[in-house]
């Protein structure tokens, strides 16, 4: 493995970087249930990468899904636990992961994440390269935010248009 092609040419560096403090309000409020702040996008990063911070919030426990997970054909994920329990589907098993586990999931492979517990949680969220999965979180914001049900083909409709499928 080699360093990948340079993208940046110039004889001398230059200031660049972006700060985000802790008091900067979540862009995105996902039901009662996810505050999710867009550290940084496949936009802001040039296609690199997207961080984002996800909170789950302390409500009634749920059930660990029953579902099988969905996969991604164009971008891994990463998931890194910070605080608290969350419910991460390796594609064959819920685990109970706790702050400092790990799931790295590349293209094509099984996952999920629930907060079972009810307790509060907080994770980082990782997609490489920087695929635009605001537009698909902004939309589940939406439906959460306005009470719509959608049925099954609806479903399948808006995760094919944000590379998601049911596994």
């Amino acid at each position: 493995m080699s360093y990948p092609p340079p993208r940046y040419l110039a004889d001398r560096g230059e200031a660049s970087a972006t700060f985000r403090t802790v008091a900067t309000d979540p862009e995105l409020a996902i039901g009662d249930r996810s505050r999710v702040s867009l550290l940084s996008t496949g936009a802001t990063t040039d296609g690199l990468y997207g961080l984002y911070r996800w909170d789950l919030l302390p409500a009634a426990p749920e059930p660990t899904p029953a579902n099988t997970g969905h996969y991604h054909r164009t971008f891994s994920e990463a998931f890194y636990i910070l605080d608290g329990t969350v419910a991460l589907y390796d594609g064959t098993t819920w685990r109970e992961a706790t702050p400092g586990d790990y799931l790295f999931v590349p293209p094509g492979g099984i996952h999920s994440f629930a907060n079972p517990s009810g307790a509060p949680a907080s994770m980082l969220v990782l997609f490489a390269p920087g695929a635009p999965r605001e537009p698909y979180f902004e939309e589940l914001a939406a439906i959460r935010a306005e009470g719509r049900e959608l049925s099954p083909g609806e479903w399948d409709e808006l995760y094919a248009r944000h590379d998601q499928y049911r596994a």
